[in-house]
C-alpha cells in the first residue's frame, strides 16, 4: 500500500511539474537558463560552430569558446511581457550580455588607422596577428549592452514549444549583434 501511494504521489508532482513549466515564459526561462549553465547542448553547438569555422586557428577557438563561455554565464535577463493568442505566443525579454559588438568594432577601426602593425614581411594584412588582436579587445570587454528579444513560441499537443530562433537573436545572445 506504501509503494501505491509513493507511485500516486510522484506522479502527481511529476504532472504537477510539467503543467507548471508548460508555459511560454518557462519555457523561455529554461532556453535561457541553458546558456547560463552552460548546458551540454549549447555547448556543442557552440563548438560545432567554432568547427566549421576556417577564420581562427585552433588557439583563437579556444580563446573565442572561453569568451562565449564568459558570456553565458554573465548573462542576465528579464521577462518583460508574455502574449498568448490561443496556440500561438509571444514572450518579450531583454537580456544583458557584454557588448563584443563594440569592443570587435573598436578593433576594426584600430585596423584601418594602425595597419602597419599588422602587416606580414609581404605588406599584407596578418589575418592571424589581427584576430588575435580583436579577441584579445573582446576578452578585456566590460561594456555591456540590453536587447530586447521577441521569442515566439507555438503550442503543440497542449505542449509551450520554442520557435527558432533566428540569427539576430543568437548574435545577441552572443553580444556580437551590430546594433548601429
Amino acid at each position: 500500500m506504501k509503494k501505491f501511494i509513493l507511485v500516486i504521489i510522484t506522479l502527481l508532482l511529476v504532472v504537477g511539474c510539467d503543467s507548471v513549466m508548460n508555459n511560454p515564459t518557462k519555457r523561455v526561462e529554461t532556453f535561457l537558463n541553458k546558456y547560463q549553465i552552460m548546458d551540454e547542448e549549447v555547448l556543442s553547438q557552440l563548438d560545432d560552430t567554432l568547427n566549421n569555422d576556417n577564420t581562427l586557428n585552433d588557439n583563437q577557438k579556444n580563446e573565442y569558446r572561453d569568451l562565449m563561455k564568459k558570456q553565458y554565464q554573465n548573462l542576465t535577463y528579464t521577462i518583460k511581457e508574455e502574449e498568448v493568442d490561443g496556440n500561438n505566443a509571444t514572450v518579450k525579454v531583454e537580456i544583458e550580455v557584454y557588448d563584443f559588438n563594440k569592443a570587435m568594432m573598436e578593433a576594426d577601426d584600430y585596423l584601418v588607422e594602425n595597419q602597419n602593425e599588422f602587416l606580414d614581411d609581404e605588406g599584407n594584412v596578418d589575418n592571424e596577428k589581427f584576430m588575435d588582436y580583436k579577441i584579445e579587445q573582446m576578452k578585456n570587454t566590460n561594456d555591456k549592452v540590453k536587447y530586447t528579444i521577441e521569442f515566439t513560441l507555438t503550442k503543440e499537443d497542449s505542449s509551450w514549444k520554442l520557435d527558432d530562433v533566428d540569427e539576430a537573436t543568437r548574435q545577441k545572445i552572443h553580444g556580437i549583434y551590430n546594433y548601429e
